[in-house]
């Protein structure tokens, strides 16, 4: 069963310690969340695991691959094959439609990973089923970040990171979110949830407090 390790961790940003001596494991078919005070190091955290920033000191597993000494090539294939990233901000191309927005999730495989990917029933799956062809910008915001969930139903990763999804969603999109989350969980993946809200908080079967383990 896959899981993400951090062992031994330390992150600092100017002159400011983040966390240091951060260790802990976060298991598949458990929602997981990452909570701390604003500034703690939530996002950062999120960051290094996902690739887009590095520790000081420390390791961190995915499964089998250490990613804290990928080289360029396994940074490019874990990010394709294994890892999913849900922002507050949906990070969706808004000038496309809700399809292309989804092919995104499978393109870099080829034609055929994207000609096998059943869009309508990920949109299904999320309430928005038969919008396919609708414009992003034509959305709520509570739409878009369904939209960005369907898009991690057709990619199918092994480890996805959530930085404060239901940030800007009122508590109807936001249980969408966290059930859907839940139920990715469920079907193998490894779910983290960095967030400051009691109702995700609640929702998840563990927490990691970087406010309890600086």
């Amino acid at each position: 069963m896959s899981e993400i390790i951090v062992s031994h961790a330390a992150k600092s940003f100017k002159q400011r310690q983040l966390f240091s001596d951060l260790s802990f494991r976060v298991r598949a078919k458990r929602l997981t969340a990452l909570t701390g005070a604003s500034g703690s190091g939530k996002s950062t955290l999120l960051n290094c695991i996902g690739l887009l920033d590095t520790l000081d000191s420390g390791t961190i597993h995915a499964g089998s691959s250490r990613v804290s000494r990928m080289g360029k090539e396994q940074q490019r294939l874990f990010r394709r094959d294994a890892l999913g990233y849900m922002f507050q901000n949906y990070a969706l191309i808004e000038n496309a439609r809700v399809n292309q927005n989804l092919e995104v999730a499978v393109a870099a495989k080829g034609r055929r990973a994207v000609k096998m990917a059943d869009f309508d029933a990920a949109l299904a799956r999320v309430g928005l089923k038969g919008r396919g062809n609708e414009q992003v910008y034509s959305l709520s915001g509570g739409e878009q970040q369904r939209v960005a969930l369907a898009r991690l139903i057709i990619k199918k990763p092994s480890f996805i990171l959530a930085d404060e999804p239901t940030g800007a969603l009122d508590a109807a999109n936001a249980e969408v979110v966290l059930g859907e989350l839940d139920r990715l969980a469920q079907e193998g993946a490894v779910v983290m949830v960095a967030t400051h809200s009691p109702q995700v908080v609640s929702a998840c079967t563990d927490m990691i407090s970087l406010d309890h383990l600086r």
